[in-house]
This record gives structure tokens, C-alpha cells and sequence, in this order.
């Protein structure tokens, strides 16, 4: 008799339950949001799951839609148990020390930042910040661990919404909309108005 495959979401649970067979135990996911856009900064989330929860439809924040987003980070925020830590590299770091160092330096904060002191990470990518906590990063990982694609979800909606307070400041560039992503409509705002504060004087198109 063939075996039922197993369903997405224990596969996202693989690593996870493999790190609790080794014996650790507040295993966090660590991912970031924000590493393209032409604005704002990059926000970095580490997040600790109880293990006795199920999480019904998490995945990589990119594959959700916004209500689905929303809906998953207020379960995430209610749910007893779940810890997360949040890590900003500010448009002015990305300027100085580039984008690459900018995100592991978001992480490395977000991580910093948990209430909870984590004896594992497990995270997005293929490079991980210097830590001295035992890690791993996994590309794609946000589609390969449920812990990634909290940290994913939580990293993603917080962001978006710090897009969004930005709008009120800067309307004419309508970051509300792409979230500061190189959108037609935005490179057309740029090319009006020319950058904002808030703009990466080291991306493209200002390069």
C-alpha cells in the first residue's frame, strides 16, 4: 500500500523536528524583508514557534496575499508561545556598508532582540551572520521551514506598514502602493520629484 505523501506543512517542519530529535529546543527562524526595493529600510524578523501549535497555510510571505499576510501575523501575534524578535538596517546603513551587509546586520539585531534566547537558527539564505548560537541558513528556506516563513510573514507585514507611515510624509512617490520597489509608477515619482530621504542613494537609478 503506497504511503500518503506528506502534506506541505510538515515538510516546512522537517528541520525543526529533526533539531527537537538533537535535543534543542527554542529553535528560531530568521529572515528579512525589504533587500530590493529602491527605498526605506531593510527589517529582519527571528521568530521562536511553539511546538504544539499548527499553523494552517504559512508559507514564504512572497507566495501570500496581503489578507492572507495579515491574517497569519495576528495569529502569529495572539498565539501563546510565539516569540519574535525585529531587526532594522536603516537607508542610511545600506548606503554606508551595502545591502548585503546591511541584512545580516538586520538579523543579527532581530535575533538580538528575542525575548527568548534561541539554541538554534535556522536561516533564509545562503550566507547567515557571524553567530555564536548554533545555525544554519537554508535557501529558500522560507519555503522549507515553518519558522523561516513566521519570521518571513512577520518581517514582510511590518515592513509594509512602515511603507506605508512613510507615505503619509512622502504622498508623491506613493510607497504605500509598491512598498518602495521599482515599480513604473515609482520610477516616474523619482524622475518628478527626484529622491526622497528615504531613497537609496546607492541603488539604481541614482548610482
Amino acid at each position: 500500500m503506497l504511503k500518503k505523501p506528506r502534506s506541505r506543512l510538515a515538510k516546512m517542519s522537517i528541520h525543526e523536528n529533526q533539531l527537537t530529535d538533537h535535543g534543542y529546543q527554542k529553535i528560531a527562524g530568521v529572515d528579512e524583508a525589504g533587500r530590493g526595493p529602491l527605498a526605506g529600510p531593510v527589517f529582519a524578523a527571528a521568530c521562536i514557534l511553539p511546538r504544539n501549535v499548527v499553523f494552517r497555510g504559512m508559507n514564504d510571505s512572497k507566495q501570500l496575499t496581503s489578507d492572507k499576510k495579515e491574517s497569519l501575523f495576528k495569529k502569529l501575534m495572539k498565539t501563546e508561545g510565539v516569540f519574535y524578535g525585529l531587526g532594522i538596517a536603516t537607508r542610511e546603513e545600506i548606503d554606508e556598508i551595502n545591502i548585503f551587509h546591511a541584512t545580516m546586520l538586520a538579523m543579527q539585531r532581530a535575533v538580538n532582540a528575542l525575548p527568548q534566547a534561541p539554541d538554534y537558527l535556522l536561516i533564509d539564505g545562503n550566507k547567515a551572520p557571524k553567530f555564536a548560537i548554533p545555525h544554519q541558513a537554508l535557501v529558500d528556506g522560507d519555503c522549507l521551514s515553518i519558522s523561516i516563513a513566521a519570521a518571513s510573514i512577520i518581517a514582510k507585514v511590518l515592513r509594509d506598514r512602515h511603507m506605508t507611515e512613510l507615505s503619509i510624509q512622502w504622498p508623491q512617490y506613493g510607497f504605500e502602493k509598491h512598498k518602495g520597489y521599482s515599480t513604473e509608477q515609482h520610477l516616474k515619482a523619482i524622475e518628478k520629484w527626484g529622491p526622497s530621504p528615504e531613497h537609496r542613494m546607492s541603488f539604481f537609478p541614482f548610482s
